[in-house]
């Protein structure tokens, strides 16, 4: 039937997006593709029209999937907590896989054939909504009494952390190294050392 998809499209599309993460925007061809997912790149084309649609596309999916999961890590109720599983979750999300994955938005925005105003204004759009997510937290009663600085101020640290964080892992490829960072961050951001248990 004309206009109907002749593959499994979210099957398809998770093969895709493996793809761009672990190879790079610009390492990565329609042929690729094709060869990953098994579908023709004819069939992609008209599906999709070019590479950068298909990418923003699977970009589209990686970043609501990346903001509920992070959105989940920060609804704790101590807030020494919810900054400390926020960034596991972001550190191990990046070191996974062998040799590691790494950042799929951190690698793109590095990429110099990723450089067109769409893929910029799609990774725009999710570290703002990355940074509301966690001005929000930060301005509940419970945080914000701890804060150095206002809710919107920390975010953009800690948001802004979370990039760095991804270079430092591939000079370093040292998980717990990345951590002990990141409590430091944290302890700066609510003023002092975590509170002891009890």
């Amino acid at each position: 039937m004309a206009g109907r998809r002749q593959f499994d499209e979210q099957h398809t599309l998770g093969r895709i997006l493996d793809v761009f993460w672990n190879q790079g925007y610009g390492a990565t061809s329609m042929q690729d593709l094709a060869t990953a997912t098994g579908v023709q790149r004819g069939s992609l084309y008209n599906a999709y029209r070019d590479k950068e649609s298909l990418f923003l596309r699977v970009f589209r999916d990686y970043a609501d999937a990346f903001i509920a999961e992070s959105t989940a890590t920060l609804d704790q109720a101590d807030p020494w907590r919810a900054l400390e599983d926020f960034f596991d979750f972001t550190i191990g999300s990046m070191t996974r896989g062998t040799p590691a994955r790494g950042c799929l938005s951190t690698k793109t925005a590095t990429d110099t054939q990723a450089d067109s105003e769409p893929i910029r204004a799609a990774i725009r759009a999710m570290l703002d909504r990355l940074e509301g997510v966690m001005a929000e937290r930060l301005s509940r009663e419970d945080a914000s009494a701890l804060l150095t600085v206002p809710p919107a101020e920390a975010a953009r640290v800690l948001i802004t952390m979370t990039r760095g964080t991804v270079v430092m892992e591939r000079v370093y490829q040292d998980p717990e190294r990345l951590r002990a960072t990141a409590a430091s961050l944290i302890a700066m951001v609510l003023g002092g050392r975590r509170p002891a248990a009890g």
